[in-house]
């Protein structure tokens, strides 16, 4: 079965075109699945005549801007009701860069998650202020530290799932939507015992276009940590305690 990317795209008409032709040339056969949220900048409109040129890509058309959260989801099953195996998923900017794809499909065998990671052994982060550094490195230790992770880089995007993770969870039963869906995804791989890897990469700020991140996202993402841990400690009251 071919490997599939999942890339979720709003005013993305200079990079999408560009990425499609790195991903293919780096991994041929590569479907790529690209939701756009009906952007207002042509993205649509470029995937459609991409589309009609390349079997390979597969653009999934929304009717307004719905959120990063259901942009995966929505990807992911369209993915499964086809043979893709295993299913990428990747921002459209160029701050995950296409060279890393084939080091993440050489390590996906070996595990049930692969996370592209700018905390593993050989990456880091190019062209990203001193700022948006300590954010992610602040949102990650939070995370890690609320919610048990082991993964390194909990907010990555950069990630290679085998077909029956995404199968056993529950995608409608998510509810964080934004980049903090992110972050319920490696907790929901992690609650279910599958076996998460890492591959360092160098994550790039974007070339092109505008940063999607906004101070709602963040907060967001920490409403979204402090929800879990909630869930975590009710889960965990919930078990039988045994007297030794």
């Amino acid at each position: 079965m071919p490997p599939a990317v999942i890339i979720p795209t709003y005013n993305e008409s200079e990079n999408i075109a560009l990425l499609i032709g790195e991903l293919h040339a780096f991994v041929p056969d590569l479907a790529i699945i690209v939701v756009d949220d009906n952007s207002p900048d042509g993205t649509g409109k470029i995937l459609q005549e991409l589309a009609a040129r390349d079997a390979r890509v597969f653009p999934l058309h929304r009717p307004a801007k719905l959120g990063l959260g259901t942009a995966h989801i929505a990807g992911m099953k369209f993915a499964l009701s086809r043979s893709f195996e295993p299913i990428l998923t990747m921002d459209a900017d160029f701050s995950h860069a296409p060279r890393f794809v084939p080091a993440m499909l050489v390590a996906i065998p070996a595990y049930d998650l692969v996370i592209g990671s700018r905390y593993a052994p050989g990456g880091g982060t190019l062209h990203c202020t001193p700022a948006r550094k300590a954010l992610s490195r602040g949102a990650n230790m939070f995370a890690r530290t609320m919610l048990g992770l082991n993964a390194t880089d909990t907010t990555a995007g950069f990630r290679a799932y085998r077909r029956v993770v995404l199968e056993s969870i529950p995608l409608d039963e998510i509810v964080s939507n934004g980049y903090s869906f992110l972050i319920e995804m490696l907790y929901q791989c992690q609650k279910q015992g599958w076996k998460i890897g890492e591959v360092g990469i160098i994550f790039e700020d974007r070339r092109r276009g505008k940063s999607k991140i906004s101070r709602q996202e963040i907060f967001k993402a920490l409403g979204t940590v402090l929800r879990l841990f909630t869930e975590k400690g009710r889960l965990r009251s919930t078990l039988p305690s045994h007297n030794l």
